[in-house]
């Protein structure tokens, strides 16, 4: 006969008074987890006691039972209750529902108290997420479902963002197939179709980083950091109808702007704006871009302006700063370093001062009707405008009998018609934007009046004749030939387009870089260019050929050839262009002689990139190479020690981090040595730089906890851990 399954017999409950109660020495809880016992203690007295104690009897020594329960199980609950009872919130008497477990029973104390904290299961985050979302369509607020659990308004709405995922990545969170990390990554775009396209682009990748996925959906975004951003306002954007995106689980600079066209139509439209003011003050043309390319303004002419006079507020103004300034350097004059306030307020002052004396400059009004101006923004956002620059054809013009050289009687060629200035330049300002008039008055079209020209072929074989007496002439003169050397050099470097009709085969070519960093043209060796560049500009008589040539052969011979090699300097090309195997373009043996040449310049100059400002950044190198790139490069500088801590972060934090170790250490990439120094370290055993030996790496490098948290904490230690 078959035996019958014994009935479970279940511990009854009944309400004890709380001063009845005593905590159990068999609680196995002993290191505090979770909320703390003041926020449960809140809790309960907001909803009651969702959950009854567990007790047992307390017996005396010959068996009997004392009316005291002590609880192994619930401990943390009946010290919750006892705040509340000190705080006078709950009576002593109060009934408290309680489990009544025999206290004979085979079973221990110490066994229930593991039991109830072992065998009850966490609630899944999604769980946790979607009854967020209940409470919030059931009325609740933010703020107010932050209160009921202890948490902050900003966390309820990372929950709710989780939430609002796409029902099928929030179906693969649940079954463990994505990380909440990677959740976290997906709430950056709400577009549930996106999200999905994403992860099925992804899935099979082997990245599957967050940050993969968060540069994945705001690919098509602009970043609210981004100088276009920054001009236009986000305020402006979003009242012109744009939308934002925003993580909610880490920094983002403010978010991203989901549509890129109109905040470009916005900027296009508050640039012809500033262009539209700047237009009133006479210029002839004015040039509206984005982006200058380094050398934009080659072959112009800059004018050279006054600068504006100070106002009389403005001179007491600088005049009190001043003083200022100077009582603070005589008051801490004997010191070695001034006080960080005091130091802090110098330079306070010295900013005030610099905006003072950063006068704007006062051109000659008949120069500004033939000159014109850029508008710009800066990589900060900030609006930029380069006044006073006059093109090649704007030039003041003579005109002048072409077959007797002699110039019209008057001195300044014929009279022009009533309303145009006498160089023959309008008075309307014409405003373009990648060659496309954006607004203005487009000027007449010029009539110059040039007079038929001799019969070409008569006039070929005429200068065929002075060519050669030329040639023959100037072969035996060899300090007008360094002259007319110059001229020619001159004229290429700082009037590029007018350079055409020299009666010298000899030139500058200009190197351009299609390619180049965004901050190349505000690097250490652009504005040294720069520099020069505009130091001799102000120097020479450019426009008139004649005057330039009296210059040229009166400065001494250090200075021409000074000058002769600034104007070489701008026909350098160490450029590595992508071969093309079909003739256009170079050659592979061509490039190789370039790069091979432009080593043995280096080397002849010196040349040394670190000192010319290049460092290795996430933005000018690590972000763009591989892991093991990044690792190399840590390896070189810092050790292996140094690279072997970096290896587990991800690609982005590896190079944020690569670029504070690599700060100051002067590692460049191969690409930027010079080879004659490459080699000698080769041959002295040294093709890297000496790397910092790994038993003190933690001394040597000034590592973030994050990194040096788990290392041994003396040298016994790290040897047995290697």
């Amino acid at each position: 006969m078959a035996k019958s399954a014994q009935k479970v017999t279940l511990s009854p409950s009944r309400d004890i008074p709380f001063d009845k109660l005593v905590l159990s020495q068999s609680n196995v809880r002993r290191i505090k987890a979770g909320i703390s016992v003041e926020e449960l203690a809140e809790d309960i007295a907001r909803r009651g006691l969702l959950q009854s104690l567990s007790v047992r009897p307390v017996l005396a020594d010959d068996g009997s039972e004392t009316g005291k329960f002590e609880i192994p199980a619930g401990g943390r609950r009946f010290q919750a209750l006892s705040l509340l009872v000190k705080q006078k919130r709950l009576a002593k008497t109060t009934p408290i529902p309680c489990i009544v477990r025999d206290a004979t029973s085979a079973i221990l104390a110490e066994d229930d108290s593991l039991a109830e904290n072992m065998q009850r299961a966490a609630l899944h985050p999604l769980d946790q997420f979607r009854a967020f979302v209940a409470l919030r369509d059931k009325g609740q607020g933010d703020e107010e479902i932050a209160a009921a659990f202890f948490v902050t308004p900003q966390v309820v709405k990372q929950r709710l963002k989780l939430a609002a995922v796409a029902p099928a990545l929030l179906d693969l969170y649940a079954e463990d197939l994505m990380t909440l990390e990677q959740l976290m990554a997906f709430t950056v775009n709400p577009d549930h179709e996106r999200q999905v396209q994403v992860w099925e682009a992804i899935k099979s990748s082997w990245n599957k980083e967050p940050y993969q996925i968060r540069r994945m959906l705001t690919e098509t975004s602009v970043r609210a950091s981004d100088r276009r951003a920054v001009f236009v306002g986000v305020d402006a954007y979003e009242a012109a109808g744009g939308t934002m995106l925003h993580d909610l689980f880490q920094g983002d600079d403010g978010g991203w702007l989901e549509d890129p066209a109109l905040l470009d139509r916005l900027v296009s439209e508050k640039l012809q704006a500033e262009a539209e003011a700047i237009a009133t003050e006479g210029w002839k043309w004015i040039e509206v871009s984005l982006d200058l390319p380094y050398g934009y303004s080659h072959g112009f002419r800059r004018l050279s302006g006054d600068p504006a006079p100070m106002t009389d507020d403005e001179g007491t103004a600088h005049a009190k700063l001043l003083a200022e300034y100077r009582a603070l350097e005589e008051e801490y004059e004997g010191q070695d370093e001034f006080p960080e306030e005091i130091d802090a307020r110098l330079g306070e002052l010295e900013v005030a001062m610099e905006k003072l004396e950063a006068r704007p400059l006062i051109f000659d009004a008949e120069e500004i009707v033939r000159a014109g101006a850029f508008v710009t923004l800066d990589r900060y956002g900030e609006l930029s405008v380069y006044r006073g620059f006059v093109r090649p054809e704007d030039e003041p013009r003579q005109d002048a009998d072409v077959h007797s050289g002699e110039q019209a009687a008057d001195g300044q060629g014929v009279e022009l018609s009533a309303g145009r200035s006498a160089d023959g330049v309008g008075h309307g300002t014409v405003i373009t934007s990648a060659g496309q008039a954006l607004g203005g008055i487009m000027p007449d079209d010029e009539d110059d009046g040039a007079l038929k020209p001799l019969p070409e072929r008569l006039i070929m074989e005429l200068t065929a004749h002075r060519t050669l007496a030329l040639r023959e002439a100037v072969g035996r003169s060899p300090d007008v030939a360094l002259t007319l050397l110059l001229l020619k050099l001159v004229n290429d470097t700082f009037r590029t387009s007018s350079s055409a009709g020299s009666c010298l085969e000899a030139s500058v070519r200009h190197v351009y870089m299609s390619a180049q960093a965004s901050d190349l043209k505000d690097s250490v060796v652009a504005k040294l260019v720069d520099d020069r560049h505009a130091e001799w500009e102000a120097d020479l008589p450019l426009g008139d050929d004649a005057a330039l040539w009296d210059y040229l052969a009166s400065l001494d011979q250090g200075s021409r050839l000074s000058l002769l090699a600034h104007c070489l300097s701008f026909g350098i090309n160490a450029l590595h262009e992508k071969v093309n195997p079909y003739g256009a373009g170079i050659s592979a043996s061509g490039l190789t002689k370039r790069m091979t040449q432009s080593d043995l310049v280096a080397q002849a100059v010196e040349l040394d990139m670190v000192e010319a400002g290049w460092e290795p950044t996430a933005d000018t190198y690590l972000n763009r190479v591989p892991k093991a790139r990044i690792l190399e490069a840590v390896r070189e500088a810092k050790g292996e020690g140094t690279a072997q801590l970096l290896d587990h972060l991800k690609k982005g934090e590896m190079a944020t981090e690569a670029e504070r170790l690599l700060k100051g250490s002067g590692w460049l990439p191969e690409v930027l040595r010079r080879h004659d120094l490459a080699a000698l370290d080769d041959a002295e055993g040294q093709g890297a730089p000496e790397p910092v030996s790994d038993a003190g790496q933690t001394e040597d490098v000034d590592l973030p906890a994050f990194l040096t948290a788990d290392l041994p904490g003396d040298d016994a230690s790290m040897m047995a851990a290697e």
